[in-house]
């Protein structure tokens, strides 16, 4: 557990609040109680109060207490902050009381290690993990937490080189001087709008990420961080590096034709091909792989350990997970991808696609993804959706019958995928959320992965 005694003499003695008591809440009273912080702490549910109760902190409804003798209230990111905020967050204010989140805390204890901060609407955790994974397997000594993984009072950062951390826009919200030394913005899309209220206010929660000195790496695809690049190229402090997979830039990375190519005073170079890598498919996947290269390249790591480490990378569980190959068959794992936007991003990246679908329909369906009809031989569709995403495979002249349930759909995808007389995918990508028939993403495909394997294990 990391050792807060340097927070702690920043505080005079003062006791903590914390409020939000899940996995980052526990760890962080079992940090602050460590250092001998006198821990107030609060949460909704019973059974979580009971916990810290245990472990020594004192438990009081926070949106009643007086708060004029504390230092801090720390807040967990789950908790609505800046737009219609909670009632705890109201009572600090009244108070004139710090909010800060653990990440904050953290920072404020000191560091002796590198950070990466990576943010963004859409691919922030196979970035962070392809971020882990280079450098590690480059000699450097890495970790990831944040949004990801462990809560960072349960990392271990004994002796670690890189700190590599996922940053929601409600993280970043609780951490007003915390900045990464290399910062990732990958890109904005409309989200959580009904936690920061406007458009505005997600860009903005965003945006504090590049605040400060460091490298600043940014997708510059969406109309929200190119203009948040055009202000910070024309500031002073960071190093600004631009990314595009859509077209070219001056003077920053892009893509062409599957390459990675390095714009510099009118002069093109082609630094690798970016097809060759079966756990990176895809446009996103590439601009992921430009962001943790160059923030590779910025930590001292050489090109060809770089381009190695993407080889060996393994891919994060549920999202787009090489599960195995039979013969001329791969078997996908996309089982977060829980809307059509997210399966989308499969779609795009493989052809000759057996698709299985399914569950509980989020509002649009599967709207937008008509698209992606000639990449699809057929598809077997699932759960209570079943008739409604029939009528819209039919309407858009898709092949495709309905099995309802995964076990089925599998079976007669691995079928028919294996009598096709070319490289075929059978990918699960449901465009769904699972609670119909699955307590969760992760229990639909780990329950897909089971039965591929069971099945290519009774064909040999």
């Amino acid at each position: 557990m990391i050792d807060l005694s340097f927070y702690a003499k920043t505080l005079n003695k003062k006791p903590i609040a914390v409020f939000g008591l899940g996995l980052s809440g526990v760890a962080t009273v079992k940090a602050l109680l460590k250092a001998d912080i006198s821990v107030t702490a609060w949460d909704d549910n019973e059974e979580n109060r009971d916990k810290v109760q245990k472990l020594g902190a004192n438990v009081q409804d926070l949106t009643k207490i007086d708060f004029s003798s504390y230092a801090a209230l720390i807040l967990a990111p789950g908790v609505p902050y800046t737009f219609e905020p909670h009632p705890v967050v109201l009572n600090a204010q009244k108070f004139g009381l710090e909010i800060i989140g653990d990440i904050e805390v953290l920072y404020r204890n000191g560091l002796s290690y590198k950070t990466v901060g990576i943010t963004g609407t859409n691919g922030k955790s196979t970035t962070t993990a392809l971020m882990t994974h280079v450098l590690n397997a480059s000699g450097m000594k890495a970790v990831m937490g944040g949004n990801i993984g462990k809560a960072v009072f349960d990392l271990d950062l004994e002796n670690i080189d890189v700190l590599v951390l996922e940053i929601s826009s409600y993280q970043m919200d609780l951490c007003p001087t915390f900045r990464p030394d290399i910062s990732i913005l990958l890109n904005i899309t409309p989200d959580h709008l009904d936690r920061h209220g406007s458009m505005k206010s997600y860009v903005e929660a965003k945006a504090r990420i590049l605040d400060g000195e460091g490298t600043a790496i940014i997708g510059i695809d969406d109309d929200f961080s190119a203009k948040l690049f055009d202000n910070l190229f024309c500031s002073e402090g960071r190093k600004v590096l631009p990314v595009s997979v859509k077209h070219a830039i001056p003077e920053g990375y892009y893509v062409d034709n599957g390459h990675l190519v390095h714009n510099h005073l009118g002069t093109d170079t082609k630094i690798a091909d970016l097809t060759c890598y079966e756990t990176l498919k895809g446009m996103h996947n590439y601009q992921n792989m430009i962001c943790v290269y160059l923030a590779s390249k910025e930590l001292g790591i050489k090109n060809e350990s770089i381009l190695q480490a993407f080889k060996t990378y393994p891919g994060l569980p549920h999202r787009q997970y090489l599960i195995t190959k039979h013969h001329h068959v791969t078997y996908i794992n996309d089982s977060k991808a829980t809307n059509a936007e997210a399966a989308a991003k499969a779609l795009s990246s493989y052809d000759n696609i057996f698709w299985i679908i399914g569950g509980r329909a989020k509002e649009g369906g599967l709207s937008g993804l008509e698209i992606f009809k000639d990449r699809i031989q057929k598809t077997y569709v699932i759960g209570e959706c079943a008739q409604e995403f029939g009528l819209w495979l039919h309407y858009h002249g898709f092949g495709f019958e309905i099995n309802q349930t995964l076990d089925v759909a599998t079976r007669r995808a691995h079928e028919d995928a294996q009598k096709f007389g070319d490289e075929a995918v059978v990918l699960l990508s449901p465009a769904t959320a699972s609670w119909d028939q699955f307590k969760s993403f992760e229990y639909r495909g780990n329950a897909f992965s089971s039965q591929v394997l069971e099945l290519i294990k009774e064909a040999t």
